[in-house]
């Protein structure tokens, strides 16, 4: 706590002495597009509790976002973006978690972006960045199946398109005026955060065992890749280019999976009724990946595509160790599958369009065929996301009455292998730098899919943001 009070009081006086230096520059200057120092950022109180029996409270985050910009005539840029979060609910066990205020009232501080660029470096067409940075790739609404470079955050399930930053280098070199060619270095590769509180278990994926066996117990440890300057890295090339009202672009991503696989697991038995213990091994399967998207206004009708081919680099294998079923025999008893061949590719996709209506109505619709956490083209779920909204009384009022997502894992089969989320919200805008905003999320479904996993976890949410 002492470092965010600490921290806050530094930024507090970096916005006081620009304000003064602010006073000291003459009217004309200060309306030039290099200020000595901006500062903008975003307070967002999220809360959440569950609709059931219980009315359970369990989601609270007070988010302070702030963000300092520097530019310089030169064409240096100097920018951050850091988080101070009072996030969760007290989680006290024992007398002795009453002396603990990280248990008692739970703060953190997060690094969202802090870099460097340069523009002109060495040539005059060519931008250079460094430090930590988002890059986003693709045009579809945050649902992007090329956006592999930078590891997901998947803290908030309902977040769709969350990303955290990297460490990188990013370069890029304008051609002319519709065409660039941009290159990405991040030297190590960084996982993916999964989902907390009542999302945690939603992305787990079941054993499957053979008849008899009952799972006891599990446990898993992860094999880290090293941090080797070339094998180890995560690194793209894009080319974006603008050609007859459609703006497009090819990519290449050298990284790993999103997800691990558990590519090694050890099955001890545990009583003589059948009852067994994994113990398994995760990985990250290294992957090539080429991307496709395009964005484009037909007939004022927003229409985006986007497209991700994934290779794995070397076929990934599936090893049981069932050795303990037969502890007389000479040799290990080990079965080998092979989960994904390197000859085979797997295809994500999403199309989706919006529309403005000329009186304050806004529809968009995107349908997505395979979510992160989905491996093989056999097990990718068709994902469709709807969303109507339409602002009134001078557009301070915005109601969704008409917004969520349908899944349907199997078609043959709809009837017990499909899901749904409706998600109405009321945004009411107090003044133009405050919104308050008044949501439900009622979920339904069946079979094996990610809003199935949901379905007894119909919530509201109450949401207050605040722009500086």
């Amino acid at each position: 706590m002492k470092k965010i009070v600490l921290i806050i009081q530094i930024a507090m006086l970096v916005g006081i002495a620009n304000l003064k230096a602010q006073d000291s520059i003459p009217e004309n200057e200060l309306q030039t597009e290099n200020p000595i120092l901006k500062i903008s950022g975003e307070f967002l109180g999220d809360e959440r509790f569950l609709l059931n029996d219980n009315d359970q409270w369990f989601w609270n985050e007070n988010r302070l976002s702030l963000k300092l910009e520097k530019k310089s005539e030169n064409g240096v840029k100097f920018f951050s973006e850091i988080w101070f979060r009072n996030f969760g609910l007290p989680a006290y066990q024992s007398a002795a978690d009453l002396y603990n205020k990280g248990i008692l009232n739970p703060n953190e501080i997060e690094i969202r972006e802090l870099y460097v660029s340069k523009q002109g470096f060495l040539f005059e067409n060519l931008d250079v960045k460094l430090g930590r940075q988002r890059i986003a790739w693709g045009t579809a609404d945050k649902l992007n199946p090329t956006d592999n470079l930078n590891a997901y955050d998947l803290e908030d399930l309902l977040d769709f398109g969350r990303h955290r930053a990297s460490n990188t280098l990013n370069m890029n070199l304008f051609l002319n005026n519709e065409f660039s060619l941009q290159a990405v270095y991040i030297p190590f590769f960084e996982p993916t955060n999964l989902p907390v509180s009542v999302f945690a278990n939603v992305l787990n994926s079941d054993f499957t065992l053979p008849q008899g066996m009952t799972l006891t117990a599990q446990s898993n440890e992860i094999i880290q890749p090293e941090f080797s300057f070339l094998e180890n890295a995560v690194y793209g090339f894009k080319f974006k280019g603008y050609a007859k009202g459609i703006d497009f672009s090819l990519s290449y991503l050298s990284g790993r999976d999103a997800l691990p696989t558990a590519a090694y697991n050890t099955f001890t038995p545990t009583d003589g009724w059948g009852g067994v213990s994994i113990h398994s091994n995760l990985e990250y399967a290294p992957v090539h990946v080429l991307g496709f998207d395009l964005a484009t206004n037909i007939a004022n009708v927003g229409v985006w595509a986007e497209t991700a081919l994934y290779f794995a680099k070397e076929d990934v294998h599936i090893k049981n160790n069932l050795s303990a079923f037969y502890p007389y025999l000479p040799q290990p008893v080990i079965s080998d599958s092979i989960f994904w061949k390197k000859t085979e590719s797997k295809l994500k996709w999403v199309v989706g369009g919006d529309y403005h209506f000329s009186k304050g109505g806004y529809i968009n619709f995107q349908y997505l065929h395979g979510f992160i956490h989905e491996r093989g083209n056999e097990n990718l779920s068709d994902y469709f996301f709807l969303r109507y909204e339409k602002t009134f009384f001078n557009e301070k009022l915005k109601l969704m009455p008409l917004s969520g997502a349908f899944i349907v894992t199997d078609w043959e089969n709809l009837n017990e292998n499909f899901a749904y989320a409706y998600m109405p919200e009321v945004v009411y805008f107090a003044t133009p730098e405050m919104e308050i905003s008044l949501s439900a999320v009622l979920f339904e479904g069946k079979g094996n899919n990610l809003f199935a996993g949901l379905k007894d976890l119909d919530m509201l949410m109450f949401k207050l943001k605040y722009s500086f």
